[in-house]
């Protein structure tokens, strides 16, 4: 009886182990760090959504070789990997990185970034509108 209640007590503590760690990366290879990022960004604010995306393929971006990359990013938390995102970010600022340029803050690039993807989705729903609109303007007739 003491083994059965000491196997549960173990059962029970590496459940909880492994239950906390949802909010973090899988970095075991890049199809699991994708997967991790697409349910951890899904489970995110929309106002954090797009600086975590932003921040993790920045890093990405950064860190071309495979292990280096899953190194850098296993185990972080959605607020580590923006911090990362940033750090990264005035470094290649600091350097001269041309795809920074135009922008003068990590701020400034969430905000455009921002923008842009609601302007995206604004024109997916204006194109869905339009077709049901030339839909109901159809001069074809069934015979």
């Amino acid at each position: 009886m003491k083994k059965l209640s000491t196997a549960l007590l173990i059962i029970a503590c590496t459940t909880l182990i492994a239950c906390g760690k949802g909010q973090e990366i899988n970095g075991h290879n890049t199809s699991t760090a994708y997967r991790s990022v697409k349910a951890l960004k899904n489970k995110l604010p929309p106002e954090t959504r797009i600086e975590f995306e932003v921040s993790f393929w920045t890093i990405r971006d950064a860190k071309k070789d495979d292990s280096d990359f899953l190194n850098a990013v296993d185990g972080k938390t959605p607020e580590e990997i923006i911090a990362l995102g940033k750090e990264i970010y005035q470094e290649r600022k600091a350097s001269g990185f041309k795809a920074y340029e135009e922008f003068n803050s990590w701020e400034q690039m969430i905000t455009k970034f921002s923008k842009d993807r609601s302007d995206q989705d604004n024109r997916r729903s204006k194109s869905k509108e339009a077709q049901e609109t030339d839909k109901a303007n159809d001069v074809l007739y069934k015979l």
